[in-house]
């Protein structure tokens, strides 16, 4: 009965230990905000982006590095441009900042992301993209891992253009069973 006692004690003890260190925790005093940011901010710092985005996009880094894991950015895709087909190692969670956006993943049908809109992509899907406005989009993106743009054509017959299919010829007529046999 003694060791069970202590036991609950001990148990307690720490418990309480844990919960103290939590409380602590959550009332902690910031030393500086945390950054705060909208797509027209004079302090942004925007600069050019990867091969494989169109000319004239811009990036900027809101937190983090793209390097590593974590970074949220802005992208400004210029007023109509295109992004060629691509995937990417991480997920991306978008939201689409301003203009209008045509994206379409391989084998499926275009989405428009609208302004407020929220996407989640899926790591390794290829997509492509189109800036519908014409006045440049902005999304707002935030990788887990560090990000990257890989090349990757589009596989599906929904990224290729439709074919006209070549006429057939009809196909024979099927012959009627014959009754009492096998």
């Amino acid at each position: 009965m003694r060791t069970s006692r202590f036991a609950t004690i001990t148990a307690l003890l720490i418990g309480s230990s844990f919960a103290a260190s939590a409380a602590v925790a959550q009332t902690e005093t910031l030393k500086e905000l945390p950054p705060t940011w909208s797509a027209g901010d004079s302090k942004l710092k925007w600069g050019g982006c990867p091969d494989g985005l169109p000319k004239g996009c811009q990036l900027a880094v809101l937190n983090g590095d793209p390097a590593n894991p974590g970074a949220d950015v802005f992208l400004k895709l210029p007023a109509k441009s295109k992004v060629p087909s691509h995937k990417h190692t991480s997920v991306e969670r978008i939201v689409m900042v301003e203009g209008d956006l045509s994206l379409t993943y391989d084998g499926h049908k275009p989405l428009t992301l609208k302004r407020g809109t929220y996407h989640y992509g899926t790591a390794g899907a290829v997509h492509e993209a189109t800036c519908l406005s014409a006045q440049p989009c902005v999304l707002f993106i935030s990788f887990e891992k560090p990000v990257d743009l890989i090349p990757t054509p589009m596989s599906s017959a929904a990224a290729a253009p439709a074919k006209v299919a070549a006429p057939t010829r009809a196909a024979a007529p099927e012959a009627k069973p014959k009754k009492g046999g096998c």
